[in-house]
């Protein structure tokens, strides 16, 4: 987050939030009852691994018993909460139906924090069959601090456990007992200003709650004499030849008994193996080191190399080992890695250049939220993967909230770059941050930082999604928080770049970032992002967009009352609560005078929306675009632009390509378009039509025709360039310049791109909305968040279009729980004017969007007689048994729906 957005965010600190989502479409069911805390049946084998099923959750404030007691095999627990095994205490709250969904309105309101000030007890029950085999509790993701207990006895204390990310491994051997033991954790509250875990800055309305709880699993060990930890591998990929890579298998063995030991570690990666015999004396660690000089099979040749989705396959290795004694398995270790290379060093201009695998990629990404309870959900992370590649992005940024293991597995499997790090505007930055919110450092919180990176480091480290850890955002750290990071990465082998903030600043060993936070935030025009300046299209902007990203007419009225909704058309100075706690983005003005000065002022709900997403699109498409064109410049290019957010973690009005349910809407489709494999596009600043090819391979023999219309459908210009040519790997090649006038052309007119390959068959169509009078910026007043825009583009033309009939069939085929939507479009008006930006969502019987769906493309414009055929796939049980029905809207188009069974 830029260092300045939180100038008045004190207050933050002290404001309720939450969220939750509904069942009909997309994310957790908070309405779904948890289930009961269940004893977990622990195995036997020694390497073996099992998480706790579940808890049983109560405020202290309500339990006299204790710490032994309530930590003690058979406790009752009566009237307890159920709790999933990752689970915050309001995300069990929720689930257990204490509270109505917070996701409404400003119901959030109503849950009272004072019930948050004071510690929780978590405790779960787990039975062991077999004491032979040692036993340890293996946790992270405590927030804030807490005291544990097994069976009655303490065995850490908060100062032990202490930030979300800290790893503990706690050896609780002596204590369990064949048949049932339980586990107690007396979690203390959170303040994310004082400590070292997660907070939500001025992203949403902050849960009351501030994610106490214990949001990852905590697992339960059985291992013998010797143990086997911190298992990696470290890869050297020779680059650019990627004919061979070198493998250097690491792992640590421990030796937990009071007597000396002899033990042998062997291990495979696919048909290569190796062991080796090691002395240990009691309690003694010491690494276990396997190298290709040593074992010549970990020299690998035509090695099958990792890429990013769209630049080549992502396959991964599997390292299995191994430690046994007197030839008995004591413990074992198994690692997914990929082999790859990233290099990031800083171009001439100073700006942060990502190279994978030696080819140069233009980072195209997203900032991403979790649910704001931070429930886990598999099948809803996965979704919205998905929809990232859907969008052409390849990258995700992580500042803070860094998710599960399972994210960043289905990222590996997905091909979709990662950039996780600390966040700002908390006690991350707390020492260095200046006028930001976060207590200053004490001698307490150093070991705790230089744990978490250490911890972090050693989890993401064999993940080739994860190419970057940013050690800081909005500020860089200072020589000795930065000298603590350094060597906690290099203990753990870490290979990726080291950035020192997602901001234009430097850290006294790494030095520049080579990044830029330089807004904008809020609402800004399209024409904006073609400039070489502030979050224009030049360097690498860690976090920027135009701000609010108003959902769809489904999804405002999920999530507002129809009073607050009237207020959200009518009233641009009002305070929306689905916005942000921050009073510099606690209202929608600065979007809905643009809205109104460009568009012409909303008639009501329906007209603003739809204005919204004429908006959204243009301006998402604009950003996207303009660091697409000038990322081959020879001078200051782009090389990388992280889109402010991704998503939300809540129902909001901003910062999200799609909402909370998974709706797509302007925002969305803009950013599709943009990113198209092969696409032709308008530049704001000088009027080049140009064609960039986001694919590996060089494309000739290309046709672009641009075609000038009034919105009458007025053919006004046109001209076709031939023989285009475009290099790949994100490479532009300009086709043809519109003149600066057009004789007869109206003040607000439509531009038609259309660009076809060789063969004539059309492969990129982009419209544009257009005016004679543009936007006029006022650089000189810029501040962190925007730049004042002094007059506005006159698009009020687009008023006077006719409505335009747009026929629509549809058929759906289903095969192994997926099914397709097949629709074609057609505008079957008379006369000569286009359909505009023409929506089409798959709805249930219910007219209830069907979520999450990947169209091949849509909202779209044609022309009279045009026809088009898209294509949406989707699950099947998506549907609820209904019969599959297509929606069709647009700007002048009368909505209509069809059957598509």
């Amino acid at each position: 987050m830029n260092r300045q957005r939180l100038a008045t965010a004190t207050a933050i600190l002290g404001l309720l939030g939450s969220l939750t989502t509904s069942a009909w479409a997309g994310g957790p069911d908070p309405g779904r009852p948890a289930p009961p805390a269940r004893v977990t049946r622990v195995l036997s084998a020694p390497g073996s691994t099992t998480a706790l099923s579940g808890y049983a959750i109560q405020s202290t404030a309500e339990v006299t018993d204790s710490a032994a007691d309530v930590s003690s095999p058979g406790y009752p627990a009566a009237g307890w909460h159920p709790a999933g095994p990752r689970s915050t205490v309001l995300a069990a709250l929720l689930a257990d139906g204490v509270y109505a969904d917070p996701f409404y309105s400003t119901d959030q309101r109503k849950i009272p924090k004072a019930d948050f000030r004071v510690p929780w007890w978590y405790r779960s029950d787990f039975t062991v069959a077999d004491t032979s085999e040692r036993t340890y509790l293996d946790f992270s993701g405590v927030i804030s601090a807490a005291d544990v207990y097994v069976d009655g006895k303490q065995v850490a204390t908060t100062k032990d456990v202490t930030g979300a990310y800290t790893h503990h491994e706690l050896d609780v051997t002596s204590l369990v007992r064949p048949g049932k033991n339980s586990v107690a954790f007396r979690i203390q509250p959170n303040d994310p200003a004082r400590n070292l875990t997660m907070g939500w800055i001025d992203w949403l309305q902050p849960p009351p709650d501030e994610n106490m709880g214990i949001v990852r699993d905590v697992v339960v060990r059985r291992g013998g004499p010797v143990a086997l930890r911190d298992a990696h591998v470290v890869t050297e990929l020779d680059v650019p030849s990627l004919a061979s890579a070198d493998l250097t298998v690491k792992a640590r063995a421990r030796n937990d008994s009071d007597a000396p030991v002899t033990a042998t570690v062997s291990g495979s990666i696919g048909s290569t193996t190796f062991t080796r015999p090691i002395s240990l004396a009691a309690h003694e660690t010491r690494t276990v080191t396997f190298t290709p000089t040593d074992v010549p099979g970990l020299h690998l040749t035509s090695p099958k190399v990792w890429w990013p989705a769209g630049m080549g396959g992502r396959p991964l290795y599997e390292l299995n080992l191994t430690a046994s004694v007197s030839g008995t398995p004591s413990d074992t270790a198994h690692e997914t890695f990929g082999i790859r290379d990233v290099q990031a060093p800083l171009n001439s201009d100073g700006a942060r250049q990502y190279r994978v695998n030696g080819r140069k990629l233009l980072i195209k990404g997203g900032g991403w939220s979790p649910d704001e309870f931070l429930r886990w959900d598999r099948t809803y992370v996965e979704d919205r993967l998905k929809y990232a590649l859907d969008l052409g992005l390849n990258t995700i940024r992580l500042e803070g909230h860094l998710e599960p293991d399972e994210f960043f597995d289905l990222a590996d499997r997905y091909g979709i770059l990662t950039l996780p790090g600390w966040e700002c505007c908390d006690k991350w930055e707390g020492q260095v941050n200046g006028d930001e919110p976060g207590d200053k450092w004490t001698a307490a919180d150093y070991p705790v930082a230089k744990a978490s990176m250490a911890a972090e480091a050693a989890r993401l480290r064999d993940h080739p999604s994860v190419v970057s850890f940013l050690i800081g955002s909005d500020f860089a750290p200072d020589a000795t928080i930065e000298k603590n990071y350094l060597d906690a990465l290099k203990t753990a082998d870490w290979k990726t770049p080291v950035v020192a903030a997602a901001s234009d600043n430097s850290s006294p060993q790494l030095g520049s970032s080579g990044m830029k936070m330089t807004g904008p935030y809020d609402w800004i025009p399209p024409n904006y992002w073609y400039a070489k300046r502030e979050g224009g299209a030049t360097g690498f902007n860690s976090e920027t967009s135009a701000g609010p990203d108003i959902p769809t007419l489904d999804t405002l009225r999920r999530m507002m009352t129809p009073a607050e909704l009237d207020t959200l058309w009518k009233d641009p100075g009002a305070k929306q609560y689905h916005r942000s706690p921050s009073s510099t983005f606690g209202t929608l003005k600065l979007y809905d005078d643009a809205l109104t000065g460009r568009y012409g002022p909303p008639t009501g709900l329906t007209d603003y929306v739809r204005k919204a997403q004429l908006a959204q699109y243009e301006n998402v498409r604009a950003q996207f675009e303009a660091y697409e064109r000038n990322a081959t410049d020879a001078s200051k290019p782009s090389t990388g632009v992280v889109y402010w957010m991704f998503n939300s973690g809540w129902t909001s009005l901003h910062w999200q390509l799609m909402d909370r349910y998974l709706d797509q809407a302007g925002a969305y489709f803009g950013a599709k378009k943009a990113n198209e494999p092969l696409h032709v596009q308008y530049s704001y600043d000088d009027r080049s039509v140009v064609v960039v090819d986001n694919r590996h391979t060089a494309a000739s023999g290309l046709t672009v025709r641009a075609t000038l219309y009034n919105p009458d459908g007025t053919q006004k210009f046109d001209r076709t360039s031939t023989g285009v040519k475009v290099n790949g790997d994100g490479a532009h090649a300009a086709a043809l310049t519109l003149p600066s006038s057009v004789s007869g052309l109206a003040t607000t007119y439509l531009l038609r791109l259309t660009l076809t390959d060789s063969s004539g068959k059309e492969v990129s169509r982009n419209v544009y909305w257009l005016s004679t009078k543009p936007d006029t910026l006022d650089w000189a007043h810029t501040d962190w968040y925007h730049t004042p825009t002094t007059s506005y583009a006159d698009l009020t033309g687009l008023t006077s279009m006719a409505q335009v009939p747009v026929s629509a069939t549809a058929s759906t085929d289903s095969s192994a729980g997926t099914s397709t939507t097949t629709v074609t479009l057609r505008n079957t008006g008379s006369g000569g004017t286009p359909s505009l930006l023409t929506d089409v969502h798959l709805v249930d019987a219910k007219g209830r969007p069907v979520l999450p769906v990947r169209w091949s493309d849509n909202e779209v414009s044609l022309w009279p007689g045009e026809s088009v055929t898209l294509t949406a796939a989707y699950r099947t049980e998506d549907l609820r048994g209904a019969a599959p029905n297509v929606r069709v809207s647009g700007w002048n188009t009368p909505e209509h729906t069809v059957p598509a069974a």
